[in-house]
């Protein structure tokens, strides 16, 4: 039995509500539960309850046995001395507040409606299970899990939004700069994702505005910060990279003793750091002002258009400075720019929207609706049991769906594990 189970029978009244006595034989009227506390302190706060001839307003404190009490210390504490009712599910032990009263005690197990306890004994006795809902969950209407889903997503966007503000408070609030570390390290990817944040977060992005009209500067500088340019090679392109560096380093007294390493191991030629990194340079070559142009745009084609840029001349024909390769143009693909508006693009609208008060929820949903749903583990699995994802907004819900409530057996706060409970 879990605690967080009968807040769940006490916030959604799922308990015979017209037959309630205290285990001293009082009878109790709920004038109203109260508010859910998921903070220290007593369970629910402001509760209404008549026990016996007496109206008492005052909190509710719940645990699986009376003898938690003790074992939490609450008898020590005055901020329980205005518990009303302490609600258990098996009374083992009278309980007191400080001043020794004993509180009104409700033993919720006399109360619990069978289903209810049915369905929640079957719903966490699957200990093998990849979730604990899999078997049922093909049962769940479209409706419900595509409200879920949603909500999931909003959910998921707000926790990006805390890493994008605490990124604001450092930087001064200079939206740019912070587009430019979220950029590069999504540019990076999974493999050199920190380390392109290292060599952003290195790098005064006063110093990308002041020579961002000199593309090959810009790559001297990404390729220098990111340690690049350290090993001696018998390549023109790369010699003239080591000085401009050597230029910059000085002028700007730049350091980058903090930057990660990268790396090139198990990546397609396509992904190698020099690539990126070459691409990410001519991207702010060729637009000024990046993030005033994302916040204007507002369709799916206006960020292709946007992210519509290539590497610089030098890497059409190579992948490293050690060997030249057959010359292609490695333009920005359109699945990338995809990868860029979930990770970073939509999460910083939808959080410069928020500080500016502006209401976008609808201009979000219909951006990340028409963007193809993520493929990974956990949303294949997911689209085993149902085929429920059709877009970005599905693959980031049910990753949050997975990560937040499945693997943490929050069942009880999950629209799903609700719906299978009442059911």
């Amino acid at each position: 039995m879990q605690e967080d189970f009968l807040h769940y029978l006490w916030k959604y009244k799922k308990i015979d509500l017209h037959r309630l006595k205290t285990v001293q034989g009082e009878v109790i009227v709920v004038k109203s539960i109260g508010q859910h506390n998921c903070d220290a302190g007593p369970d629910f706060f402001n509760a209404q309850l008549q026990i016996g001839e007496q109206l008492w307003a005052g909190n509710v404190e719940i645990h699986v046995k009376s003898a938690d009490w003790f074992l939490h210390n609450h008898e020590k504490d005055k901020t329980y001395d205005n518990v009303i009712l302490h609600v258990v599910w098996e009374h083992d032990t009278e309980v007191f507040r400080s001043d020794n009263n004993t509180i009104p005690t409700l033993q919720l197990k006399d109360y619990i409606q069978t289903n209810v306890l049915n369905n929640y004994k079957a719903l966490f006795a699957k200990k093998n299970s990849w979730i604990n809902c899999e078997n049922d969950f093909t049962s769940i209407g479209d409706f419900l899990l595509n409200n879920w889903l949603e909500r999931l997503y909003f959910e998921r966007l707000e926790r990006k939004a805390l890493t994008i503000e605490s990124l604001l408070e450092t930087s001064k609030n200079d939206w740019e700069a912070v587009l430019f570390k979220l950029l590069s390290k999504n540019f990076g990817l999974k493999v050199n994702g920190e380390a392109f944040f290292s060599m952003a977060n290195a790098t005064d992005f006063s110093i990308v505005r002041k020579i961002q009209s000199n593309q090959q500067n810009l790559e001297a500088l990404f390729f220098g910060q990111s340690g690049l340019l350290l090993d001696t090679i018998e390549n023109g392109y790369h010699n003239i990279l080591v000085k401009d560096y050597e230029f910059l380093r000085q002028k700007f007294k730049l350091e980058n003793s903090k930057v990660l390493p990268l790396q090139f191991f198990r990546l397609r030629p396509s992904s190698f750091p020099t690539i990126r990194l070459s691409q990410l340079a001519n991207l702010y070559h060729w637009h000024q002002n990046l993030f005033s142009k994302i916040i204007k745009s507002k369709t799916l084609n206006e960020f292709y258009k946007l992210f519509k840029v290539a590497t610089s001349t030098y890497w059409q024909s190579h992948y490293t400075f050690q060997r030249e390769s057959k010359p292609s143009i490695k333009t920005i693909s359109k699945a990338f720019v995809d990868l860029l508006l979930i990770n970073t693009i939509i999460p910083l609208k939808y959080c410069y929207a928020k500080q500016q008060g502006d209401p976008v929820d609808d201009e979000i949903l219909k951006l990340i609706s028409e963007i193809k749903y993520e493929q990974n583990r956990i949303v294949e699995a997911f689209q085993k049991l149902k085929p429920i994802a059709t877009s970005a907004l599905h693959s980031q819900a049910l990753v949050q769906l997975k990560t937040e409530y499945c693997s943490k057996n929050r069942c009880l706060q999950c629209a799903i594990g609700n719906k299978l409970l009442n059911k």
